[in-house]
């Protein structure tokens, strides 16, 4: 039986222009699957977990705390209401406990898989701590989800898997060769979930993710991605680095983008399952770009941002010149439409920022 009902699947075929993912969300509204979300306390996952418990979907969410925090959940629950937070259930774990993802995977229908140790100067500093999370923690969720009988594992691949392919935009059928040990774990994902397909028939889909921002994402610690770091930095009146000569850019991708394409990607059809999409804008912003718009929407709220200037550095090791993803095969096969320009995405987690960090 086809996810969505057959009359939705050929309002669509016969309106091209019609928003798949509305169409998705309708359904969901009146449907309601099983879904696990993996490091559902982080910046990615408690977004997800969020989006779907609005749309009365049940939730299972797992989490060791690693990197994400019992605060981002906190703000789901108030962001939802009582009713639907009943709808959440939460599992304390480690995706290296292969008994805590069986535990976790029990009658789910649609796993997201986001749980990682993100970032590559962290696997650079700590290479077997990166691969034990990101490669063995893996294979636990995807042996866990097979055996349960899951019917779409969707996980949080990179556009790290690019390494030194020089081609711009990126195109998913064409990379590199990968630049950090992260980069590799990343890759080694889509190698299993690959294989997994051709000897289990199981299927999964790889989201290859641009440098995503939004709310929750947490601007401390040593790895803090970017534009939150950014952000902590102006409003505190404090030093802000730049590596290289701000003209590195990215292709930066606002959050609701990537909830959008994780949903689409669990109910797509057969045609849609077993490949990797770039979740992305398709376009690029340099850094120096980057810290304009933002030092813009803030001046207004921090009288010292308007005379803040940015300090240049070395280029940071492992990292590509230049990102831009092609998603034309996102919007062919998943009809993905981003919905959030950078512009847009800025002023909502700057909005979100004022509120919410400290200052």
């Amino acid at each position: 039986m086809p996810v969505l009902p057959p009359a939705i699947q050929a309002s669509i075929r016969k309106c091209p222009n019609v928003n798949k993912f509305q169409e998705v969300q309708q359904h969901l509204a009146q449907h309601s699957h099983h879904w696990l979300v993996t490091g559902a306390a982080g910046f990615i996952g408690s977004n997800l977990v969020e989006a779907l418990l609005k749309l009365n979907q049940r939730v299972t969410g797992l989490d060791n705390f690693a990197t994400g925090h019992r605060h981002n959940l906190e703000q789901v629950r108030e962001a939802v209401g009582a009713g639907q937070w009943e709808r959440f259930d939460f599992i304390e774990g480690d995706i290296r406990d292969s008994a805590a993802c069986a535990r976790a995977v029990a009658g789910v229908d649609f796993v997201l898989h986001q749980a990682a140790l993100g970032s590559v100067p962290r696997s650079i500093n700590d290479p077997l701590t990166t691969n034990a999370v990101n490669i063995d923690g893996f294979l636990n969720m995807l042996v866990a989800a097979r055996d349960a009988g899951v019917k779409r594992f969707v996980y949080a691949a990179s556009s790290s898997t690019y390494g030194d392919h020089p081609d711009l935009p990126k195109v998913e059928e064409r990379i590199g060769n990968p630049l950090s040990p992260y980069a590799v774990t990343k890759y080694v994902n889509e190698l299993y979930a690959d294989v997994f397909a051709r000897t289990y028939g199981t299927e999964a889909v790889g989201l290859r993710y641009f440098n995503v921002f939004g709310p929750r994402q947490d601007p401390n610690g040593a790895y803090a991605a970017v534009i939150p770091q950014w952000v902590a930095a102006l409003i505190r009146n404090q030093a802000l680095h730049i590596n290289g000569d701000g003209e590195t850019s990215r292709d930066f991708c606002f959050i609701e983008n990537v909830v959008q394409a994780n949903i689409l990607s669990a109910l797509a059809g057969k045609d849609a399952a077993n490949q990797v999409y770039n979740v992305a804008l398709g376009e690029r912003t340099s850094l120096n770009e980057l810290y304009g718009m933002m030092r813009a929407l803030l001046a207004d709220r921090y009288a010292h941002v308007a005379a803040h200037q940015p300090q240049y550095g070395e280029f940071r090791r492992g990292d590509v010149r230049h990102s831009q993803a092609d998603i034309s095969k996102a919007a062919t096969l998943l009809g993905y439409q981003p919905t959030h320009r950078i512009g847009e995405g800025l002023k909502q987690a700057m909005d979100w920022y004022v509120r919410n960090l400290p200052q």
